[in-house]
């Protein structure tokens, strides 16, 4: 939703392959490694690096973007899931930096929302935060559902939440689960969300705002002139690029909004505490200092309610919109890789 934009400013399940876990696990950890060299701040050689690619697929009769690095020989599968809004190409660095962070050896993939696009294939249609969840498990079914590598999700946002629930849904084939700055239930002292949930409630406003963003996107260089003078000191070219591409287009804007109304509804209630405890292991947070979406107030929640979920606080100064920078999607990455070779 509007997340990017105001944050930028300030026990493992069975897998359904045969492979017995412990031969699996030794070939993760031996196959892990690769000739990159080690740089500054979390960077490794280009040597390692692979562009990712864009492509369109078709989702239970759906159109997707998806942004992917296919790994040779992966010995597992990252599954991206973001925040909202859910436009995969605001993740190009952070997919890039994650596959090399891992030595090439993971195939990565980021899925976008349905009608998170720069083209409107849904014809004006709204989707809701279940229509995301269900979209994406489908997404499993469909293009992972015969890849024997395992599937490891990093959520984002209300991707997090997202996730958790395709991990109840797909045990068996998900292993493992990170959040990114989770958006997991509702803040009452954010001033920010409530006037953002004051808005989603309003068809009307909601409407409205499209329109105005959708006749700024009619001039592209006045767009992207707005998006650079106000966001280009800070945001990488690849998040300044999808924002001019994707976010002043009404069918996004519209969808972003009626989405943020349904994930509102769905956080007056609890998040699961039971799945949570049930699965420690498997599950891991990152939080940020001054996060409104993800506040430190949860953090201390998840610690009393699920105590052995593995949780960790970014003090590196990057915030909720960590994939709009280059050096908020590096580190990121780098503490994702991290978790990822710890645990598995």
């Amino acid at each position: 939703m509007f997340r990017l934009l105001l944050c930028s400013s300030t026990a493992i399940a069975q897998p359904l392959f045969s492979t017995p876990h412990s031969l699996f696990f030794s070939r993760l950890k031996t196959n892990i490694h690769c000739k990159c060299v080690q740089m500054g701040a979390g960077r490794v050689d280009s040597e390692c690096f692979s562009p990712s690619k864009f492509r369109l697929c078709n989702v239970s009769g759906f159109m997707t973007e998806v942004l992917e690095i296919q790994a040779p020989s992966p010995t597992m599968h990252v599954l991206i899931i973001p925040g909202n809004p859910g436009i995969v190409t605001f993740y190009k660095d952070f997919v890039e930096s994650l596959y090399e962070q891992l030595g090439g050896k993971a195939s990565i993939t980021a899925i976008g929302h349905i009608s998170h696009t720069s083209k409107d294939w849904e014809h004006g249609r709204l989707f809701s935060l279940e229509d995301q969840i269900n979209h994406k498990i489908d997404f499993i079914s469909h293009e992972l559902q015969n890849n024997n590598a395992p599937v490891i999700l990093v959520g984002h946002s209300i991707g997090s939440h997202i996730s958790v629930e395709m991990f109840k849904r797909a045990t068996q084939k998900v292993i493992y689960f990170i959040g990114l700055y989770p958006f997991l239930s509702l803040n009452s002292n954010s001033v920010k969300q409530t006037a953002i949930g004051k808005l989603a409630e309003s068809s009307i406003l909601c409407s409205l705002v499209s329109s105005i963003v959708a006749l700024l996107g009619l001039i592209p260089s006045g767009s992207r002139f707005i998006v650079e003078k106000t966001l280009g000191n800070s945001w990488s070219n690849a998040a300044v690029d999808a924002a001019c591409s994707h976010l002043v287009k009404y069918h996004t804007m519209r969808n972003i909004l009626f989405m943020a109304k349904t994930e509102f509804e769905k956080f007056s209630e609890a998040p699961n505490w039971d799945f949570m405890r049930a699965k420690p292991s498997q599950i891991a947070f990152l939080f940020g200092i001054d996060d409104h979406w993800g506040p430190l107030s949860l953090f201390e929640e998840i610690s009393k309610e699920a105590p052995d979920v593995s949780l960790s606080i970014e003090k590196e100064g990057h915030d909720h919109a960590f994939c709009c920078t280059e050096a908020g999607s590096t580190w990121v990455a780098q503490h994702v890789a991290g978790l990822i070779k710890k645990h598995l």
